[in-house]
Parts: structure tokens; C-alpha cells; sequence
């Protein structure tokens, strides 16, 4: 139990995808500009990382890594179909994205409207392909340590695009120099925070 406590803490605070690596900056700095919005995109990535980190595993695990096929005879401890691995990622992702579209655009027409073509745009997101490809150097004992890197991970990525977003929010209330306004600060504001996070980087579990 400490061990997937652990994978969890370190996937939302140490090894933030947004915030330690900076991937998925391109949604992090288009939707983060309302609160409502920006926890709709938090809740799909969430959604999305939760369901293709462990079944990428899987497909890690017994169909690409070498020897991987071996559950089908031995003769194909050799084979090994490793090449195939951005192409089977990217072709998961796309299909639980286009599942998350069509349910948001079903039960919330208006967080639809406004994430618009960041929604979809969630399928070519470094952040999500990151996740499955964090979770192959990590080399996870089982799919629970990989679903749990898979859903912290993701709400790594909603606390930080949240968290942007009420920094924004506020902010256009605030005498902000007009060189530094819209992105300039934004950028600012997103380091500082990359920064603060590495205080976690201390946590003893």
C-alpha cells in the first residue's frame, strides 16, 4: 500500500508533468484562463492518463517488449515488436480521447464549447504520450502501480492547470507591467511554481 501511496505523491508533486518536465504546455497556457474550463480539461487528462497509462501496460507487457509474446508459444520468445510502441500508444489515446469528447460534448455542451479544439487536441498532447512513456522507463510490477501512476499523474496536471488558472484570474485585477501581460507573466508565474514544487522533492514515504 506505501508503495502505490508513494508513486501516487511523487506523480502529482515531484514529477509533475506540467510543472517538473513542462509538457502539455500548450493546453496548460490556452485553457488556463477560467477556472470552470480549466478543471473540465483537468478532469478529461485525469480520465485519459487513468485509462491509457495501464492499458498501454498491458500492451507493453505482453505484446511489444521482447519475449513479451512467449504467452502464445515459445517460439516467439524472441520476437520482439518494440518499434510498434508510439503507434499502438498513440492509437489508445486517441480512441479513450474521442470516447471523452463525445461524453463532455453529451453531458456538458458548454465546457464543450469552451475547450473547443484543445479538447481533441488532447490525443496529440506530450503530456499523455509522456505518461505511457514515463510509465515504460519506470518499469511498474503490475497494472495497479501503473493505473496509480497513470490517475496521479493526471491530477498532477489539474492542480497545476487549476491552480494557473485562479493565479489568472486574480491577477487581471492586479497592476501587471503591459509588457508582461497575457503570456509574460503567465510564463513567470509558471516557473515560480515549478519552483515551489521542487520543495516537494524532499518527501520521505
Amino acid at each position: 500500500m506505501i508503495e502505490y501511496i508513494n508513486i501516487f505523491v511523487k506523480a502529482i508533486f515531484i514529477e509533475n508533468l506540467v510543472l517538473a518536465y513542462f509538457l502539455g504546455m500548450c493546453s496548460y497556457l490556452a485553457v488556463s484562463r477560467t477556472i470552470n474550463t480549466s478543471a473540465g480539461l483537468g478532469l478529461a487528462v485525469i480520465f485519459v492518463l487513468g485509462i491509457t497509462v495501464p492499458v498501454n501496460y498491458l500492451i507493453e507487457n505482453y505484446i511489444l517488449a521482447k519475449g513479451a509474446l512467449q504467452w502464445l508459444s515459445p517460439q516467439f520468445a524472441e520476437v520482439n515488436l518494440s518499434f510498434l510502441t508510439f503507434i499502438l500508444f498513440i492509437s489508445i489515446i486517441a480512441a479513450m480521447v474521442q470516447l471523452v469528447e463525445m461524453i463532455i460534448e453529451k453531458f456538458s455542451p458548454t465546457l464543450y464549447s469552451n475547450l473547443g479544439i484543445f479538447l481533441p487536441l488532447i490525443a496529440v498532447n506530450c503530456a499523455i504520450l509522456g505518461g505511457s512513456l514515463f510509465m515504460q522507463q519506470r518499469n511498474f510490477v503490475n497494472i495497479g502501480e501503473a493505473a496509480t501512476f497513470g490517475v496521479g499523474s493526471g491530477a498532477g496536471f489539474f492542480l497545476a492547470i487549476v491552480g494557473i488558472a485562479a493565479i489568472r484570474e486574480k491577477i487581471r485585477y492586479s497592476n501587471v507591467p503591459a509588457p508582461l501581460r497575457g503570456l509574460g507573466i503567465t510564463f513567470i508565474i509558471t516557473g515560480l511554481m515549478g519552483i515551489a514544487f521542487m520543495s516537494f522533492m524532499g518527501i520521505q514515504l
